[in-house]
């Protein structure tokens, strides 16, 4: 159960705020950094026994304006505490997927988070919600990417400057959305120039903000010199899921060889480019073109930036 301390989680809400939600980026005010639920003590126990399918610890190039790579890691034998630990010292962001499947608290939450967007949001219908705590070192820069499904980033620990660009070309490409949405590239393998700035938004979000971006908003982060603690959350709803369906839909076409294709959601086009995802889903296609994660370090606490390089190895998600 919440802390019933906290109150609603959106605390600054206006009832125009409604008509932005999925249309223009909201930046509010949230009550989640007052729970127990992000305290080192719950955050040791949930790495004590996260699943290794839940997560990925990654790092990237420090100093950069935008990382040039991002690596995969392990957490190896460590335990919770040693693991926390590294991500204070050194140079690491953990992605700890579906906490919900650990912590019953964690799922409630989510529920609570997405029954108070459907209350406040006329006619908001979501699914398929999903949560991402993520954990990450001070100073660190989240490479450049986008999202698939409708996206919210609420701020619990730390502070960390974020980059919001528009989705379209040339800061999101019609054939990047595409090959990330039949996975043949992961989100982050998007093409980044330092005068996109020119155009993004910029947030500075503290403890108790939370930010949500229209559908596929390219982003990237920067901490500032302190830990960070994060939640995202995920949802889908029928008009995401039917651009997802026409992204996949053409995404298929286009290696057949086909380029004039609709992008639009109409009967027309959504209806035959659905049928083209179920196949290939139902088929097991879409597995098979998965573009794997090579995972060639584990944290170690007792080196400067608590990696330790190994032979690399490919992580089966």
């Amino acid at each position: 159960m919440r802390d019933n301390s906290i109150g609603n989680i959106l605390s600054n809400w206006e009832s125009h705020h409604a008509s932005l939600f999925g249309e223009h980026s909201l930046k509010l005010r949230h009550s989640l950094d007052k729970s127990r639920l992000f305290s080192d003590k719950a955050l040791i126990a949930l790495l004590e026994n996260v699943p290794r399918e839940h997560y990925h610890v990654t790092t990237m190039e420090k100093g950069a304006h935008n990382p040039g790579y991002k690596r995969e890691g392990d957490f190896g034998d460590l335990s919770g505490e040693e693991i926390l630990e590294a991500v204070k010292r050194g140079s690491l962001w953990i992605n700890f997927q579906n906490p919900d499947k650990i912590g019953g608290e964690y799922g409630e939450l989510l529920r609570d988070i997405y029954a108070e967007f459907e209350a406040r949001v006329p006619g908001l219908k979501t699914y398929k919600h999903k949560m991402t705590i993520l954990i990450s070192s001070p100073n660190l820069k989240v490479k450049y990417h986008f999202d698939l499904p409708g996206q919210t980033l609420w701020q619990i620990r730390g502070k960390k400057r974020v980059y919001v660009y528009p989705p379209k070309a040339p800061f999101l490409t019609r054939n990047g959305l595409e090959k990330v949405t039949i996975n043949e590239a992961h989100e982050t393998d998007l093409q980044y120039h330092e005068w996109f700035d020119d155009h993004a938004e910029v947030y500075e979000l503290e403890p108790g903000q939370m930010l949500h971006w229209p559908l596929n908003c390219p982003h990237r982060i920067e901490n500032h010199d302190c830990l960070n603690v994060s939640l995202t959350t995920e949802h889908w709803t029928k008009p995401l899921r039917n651009i997802y369906a026409v992204n996949y839909g053409n995404a298929m076409l286009r290696k057949l060889g086909l380029n004039r294709l609709a992008e639009h959601t109409g009967p027309a086009n959504l209806y035959p480019k659905a049928a083209i995802t179920a196949a290939t889903k139902l088929t097991g296609m879409q597995e098979r073109q998965k573009k794997p994660f090579m995972i060639d370090f584990v944290v170690d606490p007792s080196l400067p930036d608590c990696i330790r390089n190994i032979e690399p190895f490919q992580l089966d998600t």
